[in-house]
Parts: structure tokens; C-alpha cells; sequence
């Protein structure tokens, strides 16, 4: 699909949440793990690349990190929470343990118009979860907006292309979550909301077709989600 926005997968137990919230605007999205090589990101031709939030800090000897070649694609990046620090630290930020974790709603001072805000007001509550902080801006970026507890809660650079968020817009605690991020998918990555699962069983059952051919596939059902559908796709093809 060349509509598609990739969600690199830290761990974050939202992660799921900015997939759905995606496709709910007609946006495909697919959910891939953090260390997947950029090749196989590549081969997806994405519009736009997430980083999702997680459990780590960046500055810990386990920090998880993508490969580099991803912040080479000339693609858009949208950093969520802990996607938001691994920008911050990659290009020159200093991420430290915040002196006030922060765990719930939050007010968003927004400091400028700016496409990832669109029909959005300048004030708006958005929701928190995070025990580090962003301590000054990486090199290259500039202040979008901020709030009580966050001076650089939402960041970007604007010639590469890449942005940060401290909060979760996936989630419904954050009251404007969802438009920002459809404004990240239709005015920085260019999307088109066409996607829609009736689509995109069409084009699986297609591309079953063509690799499968005339011969048979043997096929184990779990009974859970991601078997049962495999075998519909399977038996329509």
C-alpha cells in the first residue's frame, strides 16, 4: 500500500491505540517492532513513520533503539512519549529523570499555528504518563508547545520533518488526540483517508491469490484473533 503509516513498536502498552485511532480515519497503519531493519520499513514505501511510547529510558544501558537508517528515509517521524525522548536524545537533547513524574491529564499551551494542530484550540487538555524529560531542545528543532511541567512537550524540525510529542494523543484522556493525529498523517505525511477494511481484504485475498497460485496451504486456527482471520482470508481467496 502506498498509504501507509508505520508504527515502530517500543513496548508501549498504547501502542495498539495509535494504529486504530489511524484507520478509523481511513488511514492504513501497521505495527512493526522497534529493531525491524530499515530495509524491510522501506519496502512498505510508508508515508510516515511513529515511534511509540514505552516502558524504557533512553539514557539506561537496555534503551531500546531503532535502526539508524530510519532517520535517513527522508520520511516524516512522529515521536510519542518515549518516541519523543529517543528524538530528543538522538540529536543532541539532554533526557533526564523528571523531579515531577507526571501520570494524568495535563494542560497544552500551544505556542504557534502549526499543521500538527489544525482545528485544534491553543489550550487543550492532553494525558501524561512519563518519568523522564526532555531538558532542552535537540539541535535543529523548535518549541511547538509546551506545558506546566513540560517547557519542550511538543517539539519539531520542520526542514526534516520530524516531531515530538510528550503526551498520548491515542488516547481519550487527550481531548484533541485523534485530529492530531490525522493532521500528522493528512498535512505532514500527505495521506488520503481511503482506507477501509472491506479494501484491504480485497487486496489480501488478491495478493493470496497471486502467491499461492493452484496450490493448497495448510493452515493452524488457535481460535484467537490473528489465526481465525488468516484462515477467512484464507477460505476466500
Amino acid at each position: 500500500m502506498n498509504n501507509t503509516i508505520i508504527v515502530l513498536d517500543f513496548g508501549s502498552q498504547y501502542t495498539q491505540l495509535i494504529a486504530r485511532r489511524l484507520r478509523e480515519q481511513g488511514v492504513y497503519t501497521e505495527i512493526l517492532p522497534f529493531n525491524v531493519k530499515v530495509e524491510e520499513i522501506k519496502a512498505k514505501k510508508p508515508k510516515g513513520i511513529i515511534l511509540s511510547g514505552g516502558p524504557a529510558s533512553v539514557y539506561a544501558p537496555d534503551a531500546y533503539f531503532c535502526d539508524e537508517g530510519v532517520f535517513k528515509l527522508k520520511l516524516p517521524i512522529l515521536g510519542i512519549c518515549y518516541g519523543m525522548q529517543l528524538l530528543a536524545h538522538k540529536f543532541g537533547a539532554e533526557v533526564a529523570p523528571a523531579s515531577h513524574k507526571e501520570y494524568g491529564k495535563a494542560s497544552l499551551n500551544v505556542l504557534k499555528s502549526h499543521p500538527l494542530f489544525t482545528d485544534t484550540p491553543e489550550k487543550q487538555t492532553v494525558w501524561m504518563s512519563h518519568s523522564d524529560l526532555v531538558k532542552n531542545l535537540p539541535n535543529g528543532f523548535e518549541a511547538i508547545a509546551t506545558s506546566e511541567n513540560s517547557p519542550y512537550c511538543v517539539f519539531g524540525d520542520e526542514k526534516r520533518k520530524f516531531y515530538a510529542l510528550q503526551f498520548h494523543p491515542e488516547v481519550q484522556h487527550s481531548e484533541f488526540g485523534t485530529q492530531i493525529l490525522k493532521n500528522f498523517a493528512k498535512y505532514i505525511c500527505g495521506c488520503e483517508s481511503t482506507w477501509n477494511m472491506g479494501s484491504f481484504a480485497k487486496t489480501q485475498i488478491a495478493k493470496i491469490k497471486e502467491t499461492v497460485g493452484n496450490k493448497k496451504v495448510l493452515c493452524a486456527v488457535s481460535g484467537g484473533v490473528d489465526s481465525s482471520v488468516t484462515a477467512a482470508l484464507l477460505a476466500a481467496a
